[in-house]
């Protein structure tokens, strides 16, 4: 009998559970009405899309009036970057660590008319304090991009000394929190934030930002909503606003158990020959691990894992074309082609995971013979 699917692929979008399909469902019923319009039915549906924000607010410490909803973590940060160097006038650079995700780097780069500046990082991904402080120091930098988790290797940046070198420059930071919010405390070092409901078990087909009070911004698009051009779908809104809730009361303890599956399936693969585990070990996120294996094409490990019914993910997380090899792992001198990156939900179990680290050095084992590959012990 063929052995259960297992996703193992939950980095930026996670199963819903029951209690986030109720509340969808729920959102569906009550909140159908346009929340804009003054009737009772349209009223109702607003009561559902402000609590839906508040909790959202609450869980980020920041004010329901500066969390707006959009359509896409994509798109809200697009609108936050256009937006923040809009009000930024007279200055034109933005600067962005080398790992940021593409939507952030695309966005930063087209707002800014290619003057876009890069920030190198070390080898386990961290953000090089030094250089960005010499980026800084331009008066003609805009503003600085630096994630809080990166969703592909894991690491979490230091955002208090990003913090303190983009204060210290009176530079605003924004901070893609797209793969940390439900799975580590929410930063405190942000002058604007993205989240993503999808990766904390929320529905696709809504985002997340938040800014606060004292930062500036301007809308450089079409007069209507600010931040999502035809409105908010409210049971998106509410089921997310419930995910994250459902999250948080289980984030500690889900985070350890998580967090040593993680552990081990990092200590197995260092020892598989050709295996190169990366991302920092201690400064990460409790559910995320990347390696790359040496002589293996990704595209067909991913598609014989896939036969084995475990899903898992391949090439690069942070662009459109997933089997694009990783600018990520390029950018900490990594191989970039031949990864493995697992996201964890918190359905997966021991089971599962023993079940996968007992199949990979089979697997990595054929593929390379199939490649002609030499035998690498």
């Amino acid at each position: 009998m063929q052995a259960a699917r297992m996703f193992l692929d939950a980095s930026g979008s996670s199963p819903m559970t029951n209690r986030a399909l109720e509340a969808f469902q729920a959102g569906l019923a009550d909140g159908w009405a346009d929340p804009t319009r003054l009737h009772s039915e349209s009223r109702r549906a607003r009561q559902l899309l402000d609590g839906s924000r508040e909790a959202i607010a609450d869980a980020l410490d920041a004010r329901p009036e500066h969390v707006h909803l959009t359509a896409s973590p994509h798109l809200g940060l697009e609108r936050v970057i256009a937006g923040v160097f809009a009000a930024r006038r007279g200055r034109g650079r933005i600067v962005a660590s080398a790992v940021e995700r593409d939507a952030t780097l695309h966005a930063a780069d087209y707002v800014s008319g290619g003057r876009l500046a890069t920030v190198p990082v070390d080898r386990d991904g961290h953000v090089d304090i030094e250089a960005l402080g010499a980026e800084l120091a331009d008066p003609d930098v805009a503003l600085a991009a630096v994630q809080h988790g990166n969703h592909e290797i894991g690491t979490l940046q230091r955002l208090d000394l990003v913090h303190a070198a983009t204060s210290a420059a009176s530079v605003p930071l924004i901070v893609d929190a797209t793969a940390s919010i439900g799975h580590v405390p929410a930063p405190e070092r942000w002058d604007a934030l993205v989240a993503n409901p999808a990766d904390w078990g929320g529905p696709q087909g809504i985002g997340v930002v938040a800014l606060r009070p004292s930062t500036r911004w301007l809308p450089v698009w079409p007069e209507g909503d600010d931040w999502a051009p035809g409105g908010v779908s409210v049971p998106a809104a509410l089921a997310a606003a419930v995910a994250l809730q459902e999250r948080l009361e289980q984030v500690d303890a889900v985070g350890a158990r998580l967090e040593a599956l993680i552990d081990r399936v990092r200590a197995r693969a260092a020892d598989w020959p050709g295996v190169d585990v990366v991302g920092d070990p201690a400064e990460r996120l409790p559910h995320v691990v990347t390696f790359s294996c040496l002589y293996i094409d990704g595209e067909a490990l991913l598609t014989r894992l896939d036969r084995e019914g475990i899903a898992v993910g391949s090439g690069s997380a942070c662009t459109t074309s997933t089997l694009e090899p990783s600018r990520v792992l390029a950018s900490i001198g990594a191989l970039s082609h031949g990864n493995v990156r697992l996201g964890l939900h918190p359905g997966v179990g021991e089971a599962d995971i023993e079940r996968f680290l007992a199949l990979m050095p089979r697997i990595l084992a054929d593929l390379r013979d199939e490649a002609g590959a030499p035998d690498l012990g």
